[in-house]
C-alpha cells in the first residue's frame, strides 16, 4: 500500500459515545422532560417527544473476567436492546423501550447470581483503587475491603432505605489515590519507614526521594560507608510517599498499618466551595482477607 493511500491515526482521546448509545437515548439527547424511580435499580426516562425508555442497573465488580462479560453481554442481547453502560462505579446498565422486559431482564439478571439496584436513596456500588492487584505501593488491598463491605450492605445496595444516596470509596493509601471519596476508608500508617540501608544505593534515585516528601523529613546520610537517606521522625507524617520511588524505604506494616474512615469533602466546586474531609473513625486493623472490624 502506498503512503498516500494509509489512513492516518485519529488521535482524539475517548471513541464518540453516541455511536454506542441507544437509538432511542439519541434521538431526544437533551430533550428529556423527567424521569421516575419504578423500583430499586430502575429508572424511567421520558423524553419531550413522549419516547420512554427504562435503566436497569445490575451491580458487577469492577475486576470484571471475560467470562462474566460475555455472560452479562448474552443477556443485553437476550432480554434487553442489545445496548449497555458501564457507570463510573462500574455497574452495567441496560436499556429497554418496552416495560414488559423489565422483568424479565432483571429475573435473568437474579437467576446467574447478579444484583439489581443502586439507585435513589440506596448504597450505591462502592468504588475502590487497585490495591494488590497492580499498584507497587497499596497499605491494603481496597478491592477486598469493597467485597468484604459490600457483603455487609448488599441489602442497602437493593433497597431505598437510606434518608439520601450514599457513595462510599475506599482507596489502599492516603498519598496518591486517597481522599477522592466523600465516605472513604484508607490506608493509615503510623509508624515511619524502615530504611534497608544495604539497598538504598542499589535502587533509589536519592535526590527524587527527598524532593518527594510533602513534609521535607528525609535528607540524604552515609551509612557504613554507603550512600543511604535518614529520615526525620519528628516530621514524618507517616504518608507513604516515599516507597514509591525507593522500596527498601519499607513502611507498610502488617501491625502499625491500620484503616480510617473519612466522611465529607469536596474537591470541585461546582455546587459548592471545595472542604476537608472530617476523620470518623481511626486505627481500625488493617486485617485480611475480610476485614471484619471495617466491614462492622
Amino acid at each position: 500500500m502506498a503512503m498516500a493511500d494509509m489512513r492516518p491515526p485519529i488521535e482524539s482521546g475517548c471513541p464518540d459515545g453516541f455511536q454506542y448509545m441507544h437509538p432511542t437515548m439519541r434521538r431526544n439527547f437533551g430533550l428529556w422532560k423527567y424521569h421516575t424511580d419504578p423500583k430499586p435499580g430502575v429508572l424511567r426516562h421520558v423524553a419531550e417527544s413522549g419516547e420512554e425508555i427504562f435503566t436497569v442497573k445490575c451491580g458487577t465488580q469492577r475486576i470484571l473476567d471475560i467470562f462474566s462479560l460475555r455472560e452479562l453481554t448474552s443477556i443485553g442481547d437476550e432480554f434487553a436492546d442489545g445496548y449497555v453502560r458501564f457507570t463510573i462505579r462500574s455497574n452495567i446498565e441496560y436499556y429497554v423501550t418496552e416495560e414488559s422486559k423489565v422483568d424479565p431482564l432483571i429475573e435473568a439478571l437474579e437467576s446467574k447470581g447478579y444484583v439489581v439496584g443502586g439507585t435513589k436513596n440506596s448504597v450505591a456500588a462502592m468504588s475502590h483503587t487497585q490495591g494488590w492487584l497492580h499498584c507497587d505501593i497499596p497499605g491494603t488491598d481496597a478491592s477486598g475491603v469493597v467485597k468484604s463491605m459490600m457483603d455487609e450492605l448488599i441489602g442497602e445496595f437493593k433497597a431505598w432505605n437510606m434518608p439520601n444516596r450514599v457513595h462510599i470509596t475506599t482507596s489502599c493509601c492516603q498519598i496518591n489515590c486517597g481522599g477522592q471519596g466523600d465516605i472513604a476508608i484508607n490506608i493509615q500508617h503510623t509508624k515511619p519507614p524502615k530504611i534497608d540501608h544495604a539497598q538504598v544505593s542499589n535502587v533509589c534515585e536519592r535526590p527524587s526521594v527527598v524532593a518527594r516528601c510533602p513534609v521535607a523529613a528525609i535528607r540524604p546520610a552515609i551509612v557504613d560507608g554507603k550512600a543511604s537517606l535518614e529520615v526525620d521522625e519528628k516530621k514524618c507524617i507517616c504518608c507513604g510517599a516515599c516507597f514509591p520511588p525507593c522500596p527498601p524505604m519499607m513502611i507498610n506494616d502488617a501491625e502499625h498499618s491500620k484503616l480510617a474512615v473519612w466522611v465529607g469533602g469536596n474537591h470541585s466546586n461546582a455546587r459548592g466551595k471545595p472542604t476537608f474531609q472530617k476523620l470518623v473513625a481511626s486505627a481500625i486493623p488493617n486485617n485480611p482477607p475480610r476485614w471484619p472490624e471495617a466491614a462492622a
